[in-house]
C-alpha cells in the first residue's frame, strides 16, 4: 500500500514537471506568435497550463530577483523536484518499507 502510494507521488510529480515544461514552451511560442492566443482551443490549452502551473511558479518567482523579462523558475522548480523533492521522497519510503532511518539523517 505504501509503494503504491510512492509510486503514484512520482507519477504526479512527473506529470507536473512536463506541464512545467509545455507551459514553459507554449508561453514561448504564444509570445513570438507562433500560436495565436485568440483561436479557442490555444487559449483553452494555455489556460490550463497557466493555472495548473502558476500557483508554483508564482510562488517561486516572489523570492527571486528580477532578471527583466527572463523567467527562470520554470527551471528553478524543475531542478528543486529533480533534486529535492525525488530524493527525499526515496529517502522516505525507505525509511518508512525498510527501516532505513540513517538515509534520512543525512
Amino acid at each position: 500500500m505504501i509503494r503504491i502510494l510512492f509510486q503514484l507521488a512520482d507519477v504526479v510529480l512527473s506529470f507536473y514537471s512536463w506541464a512545467i515544461i509545455l507551459a514553459a514552451v507554449f508561453s514561448l511560442l504564444t509570445s513570438f506568435g507562433v500560436l495565436d492566443s485568440r483561436n479557442r482551443l490555444v487559449w483553452t490549452v494555455g489556460d490550463f497550463l497557466t493555472r495548473i502551473t502558476e500557483p508554483v511558479l508564482g510562488r517561486v518567482r516572489r523570492y527571486m530577483p528580477n532578471l527583466g523579462n527572463i523567467d527562470i523558475s520554470p527551471i528553478v522548480v524543475l531542478v528543486l523536484i529533480q533534486y529535492v523533492i525525488r530524493p527525499l521522497l526515496n529517502s522516505l519510503y525507505a525509511a518508512i518499507e525498510f527501516g532505513a532511518w540513517q538515509g534520512l539523517l543525512f
